[in-house]
């Protein structure tokens, strides 16, 4: 099936705000144990976290070298970063956040089959508050 043309879900500007958002996901980063998250690792959209058997602190980068990288950001635009735990035991993965970024949301994100409703993964979403300062939800 071929896409339309026009609409599609791109977005340029304020523009096109109800169409469907489509997009690409680039190959996970990784990370293991306690680390500062690059830059890099954060933007990729899908971090995979395997702390093992031990708990693990994931500290986001500064909001300053985030804008460094994401130059085209105005308030209020959004990306997100989802955060998959394959620790086991008390692997444990806390999200930690960097200079400039203000946390709303739990930040802990649990091992794959721990309390009900918790589950093995999270969703982040980074909001852009004006120059290196973003708000960063826990959505999921």
């Amino acid at each position: 099936m071929a896409l339309a043309s026009v609409g599609g879900g791109y977005q340029f500007t304020d523009g096109n705000l109800s169409e469907l958002t489509i997009g690409t996901q680039a190959a996970q980063q990784t990370a293991t144990a306690t680390a500062t998250l690059t830059v890099t690792q954060t933007l990729g959209g899908l971090l995979v976290g395997d702390p093992s058997t031990s708990a693990a602190t994931y500290t986001l980068p500064t909001a300053t070298a985030i804008d460094a990288v994401m130059t085209n950001m105005k308030t209020n635009s959004t990306f997100t970063l989802r955060v998959i735990n394959l620790g086991t035991s008390t692997g444990l993965i806390t999200v930690a956040v960097g200079t400039g970024i203000t946390a709303v949301g739990n930040l802990v994100v649990a091992i794959t089959g721990s309390a009900a409703g918790v589950g093995g993964a999270a969703e982040f979403l980074f909001r852009t508050t004006g120059t290196a300062a973003y708000t960063l939800y826990r959505v999921a």
